[in-house]
């Protein structure tokens, strides 16, 4: 395929909690080719609740995932006018004096619960949630407090520090920096200014000297090196461009760019968001708060936690037949499992999921993962059907939850939401969101909206369009809008009511020691 100045390829780069991926778009937002792998992140017994997002795996499943995707959009590297990356934020990567990784891990990572007591205890806690809009558990902060004490040899060499998705862009350029957006999910951020707090850093002990460069997303930092060249094809000297956190790209993918926005991303983790012109600060330390990627923007959200890895449990550890079938016919299995599922009634016959809790961040844990509320003498209303949906309608719980937060915090009721991200595809889930929400769901057409949002930030790079404002109105387009039903809005205010006092009996269990949580934030 011959370029044309109209027409430029861009290859968009994401690290997910659950899966990498790499795709290739025109500069008009058509996909034109992807490459994915399914991870998970490591564990070490020695050290509850860690995580390790092994940075040398992590790359070679990347490669691999960007020669699938130029394979299937029948392009050459060398056709690919920019690179861009996103990636789940709070992730960091460490690196000593000559730019070499040693210490990395991923979000979700929760071995520093010492680190955030000690935080507590020194009254560090809400000074550094009132600056930086988040709470301790699983920011950058009490982890390099955790390294010095735990690997102090470790800490004398960092050298640098940065998020996830700038390490991606420090692999194809060689150049370590951050994005505001990325950057200020490190919880060492001043919202206000959009760059890194002196006065956390210092009131905090944190090191003075390891902080990268912030940019905005958008932002050309660095050229294709020879070694990146030689590692994935892409011509030496192509430029490297910021794009930044998941969410904020997400919104962007979205068209989510006016202050109001609500927008719900169905991933791994969901993300309830609303975009705001100032940085909100929740009062009550529950939802927390990130630059958004236009420079006078900031954005609000409450975390779903697991609700696509627990969909994906689901299909691997009990929806054997229905993966054989989606093998046979060509299909997704998801696919399958909706259409079982849709037959079910609102509620679930009963069957309550308790995986993910609302959000608050100052006391962060969930129940047992567990499904309850079976009738043994109805299989066909209370089996597996009634799980999928119940698994379905958690998720929708949970987006409830943080909807009312947002509301309240914010000032703001949406008249629409839109949603995207992997759980938008399936015909059953938008319906259940439409009615647990009371709101229409607006489906774009391109589910993955945190690439799309990076295409966007290489197309605003790259002059193809003016702003990000302009390039998305006229790249984002609409599948359909999914209208609530106003029987089930009813029967569902009753029905998220009920999981709620449901879920906070199963907390106790968890709080009595006699079953493990699913996740519980460091300090909890």
């Amino acid at each position: 395929m011959k370029q044309t100045p109209s027409e430029l390829y861009i290859l968009t780069i994401d690290v997910g909690t659950g899966s990498g991926r790499a795709i290739v778009f025109d500069n008009r937002g058509k996909q034109c080719g992807m490459g994915q792998c399914e991870w998970l992140p490591e564990t070490l017994p020695q050290y509850p609740g860690s995580q390790v997002f092994n940075t040398e795996s992590s790359w070679q499943h990347l490669l691999v995932c960007i020669r699938e995707a130029f394979h299937n959009a029948k392009l050459s590297p060398s056709e690919i006018s920019g690179v861009t990356a996103t990636s789940m934020r709070e992730g960091i990567v460490l690196y000593d004096k000559q730019k070499r990784e040693i210490w990395a891990c991923p979000n979700v990572d929760a071995r520093a619960t010492r680190e955030v007591e000690d935080m507590i205890q020194a009254g560090l806690g809400e000074a550094i949630y009132n600056m930086g809009g988040d709470w301790l558990n699983i920011i950058a902060a009490p982890r390099l407090w955790w390294i010095r004490r735990n690997l102090p040899e470790t800490y004398e060499r960092i050298a640098h520090i940065s998020m996830l998705s700038d390490w991606v862009l420090f692999r194809l350029s060689g150049e370590i920096v951050t994005d505001a957006t990325c950057g200020s999910s490190s919880g060492i951020f001043d919202l206000a200014s959009r760059s890194w707090s002196r006065e956390t850093i210092e009131r905090a002990d944190l090191p003075d000297h390891i902080y990268p460069p912030v940019h905005e997303p958008g932002s050309v930092i660095g050229r294709v090196t020879r070694r990146a060249s030689e590692e994935t094809g892409i011509p030496a000297g192509v430029p490297v461009i910021t794009a930044g956190g998941d969410t904020q790209l997400a919104l962007l993918g979205t068209g989510a760019v006016d202050p109001g926005a609500c927008t719900i991303i169905g991933g791994t983790f969901w993300q309830t968001t609303l975009v705001a012109d100032k940085p909100v600060i929740d009062p009550e330390y529950r939802l927390r708060t990130h630059c958004h990627v236009l420079p006078t923007q900031w954005m609000v959200e409450g975390i779903g936690f697991y609700h696509g890895f627990v969909m994906r449990w689901f299909r691997d550890g009990f929806c054997h037949r229905e993966k054989e079938q989606a093998i046979q016919r060509g299909e997704d299995a998801y696919r399958i499992m909706e259409d079982m599922a849709f037959r079910i009634p609102p509620g679930s016959g009963g069957v309550q999921a308790i995986f993910s809790d609302i959000m608050n961040a100052r006391n962060w844990k969930h129940a047992a993962p567990s499904l309850m509320g079976f009738d043994v003498l109805e299989p066909e209303n209370t089996g597996k059907a009634a799980c999928i949906r119940a698994i379905e309608e958690n998720a929708a719980y949970t987006s409830r939850g943080h909807l009312d937060i947002l509301k309240d915090i914010c000032g703001h009721a949406p008249e629409e939401v839109v949603f995207c991200g992997g759980s938008s595809k399936g015909n059953l889930w938008p319906h259940i969101m439409a009615d647990v929400l009371g709101l229409p769901m607006r489906i774009p057409v391109v589910k993955e909206a945190t690439s799309l949002g990076s295409l966007i930030c290489g197309s605003v790079a790259l002059n193809c369009y003016g702003s990000f404002s302009e390039a998305a109105n006229r790249i984002v387009k609409w599948e359909r809008v999914v209208e609530p039903e106003q029987g089930n809005i009813q029967l569902y205010e009753k029905q998220y009511y009920r999981w709620r006092e449901v879920y906070r009996h199963a907390l106790s269990i968890v709080d009595a020691g006699l079953l493990k949580s699913m996740w519980q934030a460091p300090g909890t």
